[in-house]
């Protein structure tokens, strides 16, 4: 998957989470995992995604 394609699901999970905070538990882990994709492959995380990631982890007690 591109960087873009990356980019473009983030982008939706973060719709998703504001259009529906009863999932966020659900669309944190799928971040993470977006997230920990873009790492596996060597693309950039941007810092906001970062601070994003840490601070759902805090709300839901740990990582997914």
């Amino acid at each position: 998957m591109s960087f873009e394609d990356y980019k473009a699901e983030i982008a939706l999970l973060l719709t998703q989470m504001t259009g529906d905070p009863g999932d966020e538990h659900e669309i944190q882990m799928r971040l993470h995992a977006l997230i920990n994709t873009l790492r596996a492959e060597g693309l950039p995380v941007p810092d906001d995604l970062k601070e994003l990631e840490a601070d759902l982890e805090e709300k839901f007690g740990g990582k997914a």
